[in-house]
């Protein structure tokens, strides 16, 4: 037997074995190589290639070369590398009759060529500029020392910092830091990134918006250069991606975001991972992709407590250059107590108001300044506020509005939501359809196209969006 022939036979076992789509994916682009002493060499496209029928296909691959070739049956693969050049020296993978199990215990990995490594496009830098040390994309004000801790957040810092001191190795892997809005999630994954690269200046440490990934990995789709995209994040030691739950609803991005991180989890790289909600909680996401975000610590941030706040402000204000009397840290601590992010927003205010007005910063002044800034926070608008609202406003369980009914008045309250969706937030479409009754985005178009045409021409509809609409921004 020849390498065609014996490589003809596994593939009519293989292809019997797994699904049409997934052969001609996997299989179709596979050429052998050459047979030799019960040692099949097959060519594939690139190292990726390689990992994922290593872990997807390595069981339906070990049965068939023992059928087909008989005991003492090996593989090897011979790795295209990018500049169209094979990797000279085949990596072998012997196929003892052992369980998958077993196997996994013996890890195995192809050592990127340093041609292949040179061709890999970072999608942080501008196309054809090639930059090989890559810009961490870190905040350097949110550290550690800026990082004020309270009960809020002593689980999720403390977490953070045993990595920062051991990436990779601890059982905090992925980390997961959720909880609302402005109240410190970005700032702590941003100081355990700082304080890595400070301790171990080799490592490569990457930051990115889960928004920002997401069209990364369009870009690449489109420009053919999805390979670039995967080996550019498996390069990564430390990766942290935020606000996760933007990937809601985009099934690509979470498919190839699933294999970038089992193949950093895999090699002992390190996950960061934020979000406004614990996994559990999360719509709109792949049950095997949640599963993942559960394997590590979840640590939630929450509203800090009265003290914390202070301590926030006091280091905001010494930061700064500037003193306040404790009353004056009081009274501001005591009226904005669910966000530091607004409450940091007003002491900038009151030091502004104060230089140039040239006014010594007094408790009056605050009391002022303060009363106006709470009046006019917008209260910030949310797909789940959105969904609360019109469901309040029609007396009906937020369960019917996200079923499938085709009801009337359920249909017509769930347009009414993703109208509101696609105007007040900056959720994707297709984001906006998974979290709303789990549709497409099609229908969101045609939901907003029908509310805009039934406030046009039904006085009483026009009076739904309206109270509908002040009950979202809290008017």
């Amino acid at each position: 037997m020849n390498h065609t022939n014996v490589w003809g036979q596994c593939l009519d076992i293989i292809k019997d074995n797994i699904p049409e789509r997934s052969f001609q994916t996997w299989f179709g682009p596979i050429r052998p190589l050459k047979l030799s002493d019960k040692v099949l060499t097959i060519e594939v496209p690139s190292s990726f290639f390689y990992e994922y029928l290593e872990e997807h296909f390595i069981d339906i691959l070990r049965k068939t070369l023992f059928k087909v070739i008989g005991d003492g049956a090996k593989l090897e693969y011979s790795i295209v590398l990018h500049n169209n050049t094979h990797n000279s020296d085949p990596y072998m993978v012997k196929m003892p009759t052992q369980n998958r199990t077993e196997l996994k215990n013996t890890p195995v990995s192809v050592p990127m060529g340093q041609n292949e490594r040179n061709n890999i496009k970072n999608p942080f830098v501008i196309p054809g500029i090639q930059k090989l040390n890559i810009d961490p994309q870190l905040n350097s004000e949110y550290t550690f020392d800026n990082f004020i801790e309270g009960e809020c957040n002593r689980l999720a810092r403390s977490a953070g910092f045993a990595i920062a001191q051991n990436p990779g190795k601890t059982t905090f892997n992925p980390l997961f830091i959720y909880g609302a809005s402005g109240l410190g999630k970005t700032h702590l994954a941003h100081a355990i990134g700082i304080e890595v690269k400070s301790r171990f200046p080799e490592k490569t440490v990457l930051y990115v918006a889960a928004n920002k990934l997401e069209r990364q990995y369009t870009d690449s789709i489109r420009s053919n250069e999805r390979n670039d995209f995967v080996h550019f994040y498996q390069m990564i030691d430390v990766l942290i991606v935020d606000d996760v739950h933007d990937f809601a609803g985009k099934k690509g991005t979470q498919d190839v975001f699933f294999h970038i991180f089992n193949h950093l989890h895999q090699s002992g790289k390190q996950l960061i991972l934020t979000s406004d909600k614990p996994p559990v909680e999360l719509e709109g996401l792949e049950p095997r992709l949640l599963s993942r975000f559960k394997w590590g610590l979840n640590a939630d941030v929450q509203v800090p407590d009265f003290e914390t706040r202070k301590a926030v402000l006091k280091n905001k204000a010494y930061k700064d250059g500037i003193e306040l009397d404790e009353e004056i840290i009081d009274y501001i601590a005591g009226h904005i107590n669910t966000n530091i992010r607004e409450m940091e927003g007003a002491l900038v205010s009151l030091m502004a108001q104060s230089t140039l007005n040239r006014k010594a910063i007094t408790l009056d002044l605050a009391k002022s300044l303060i009363e106006k800034f709470v009046r006019h926070t917008k209260k910030e608008v949310t797909l789940d506020s959105i969904q609360q609202a019109v469901c309040n406003y029609f007396g009906m369980p937020m369960e019917q509005l996200k079923s499938k009914t085709r009801k009337r008045d359920i249909v017509q309250a769930r347009q009414i939501a993703m109208f509101f969706a696609k105007n007040k937030t900056k959720a994707s479409l297709s984001t906006i359809g998974s979290l709303i009754g789990g549709k497409d985005h099609a229908t969101v178009l045609h939901a907003v196209k029908t509310v805009g045409n039934l406030q046009d021409t039904d006085k009483r509809f026009k009076v739904y969006i309206e109270d509908i609409s002040k009950m979202i921004e809290g008017v």
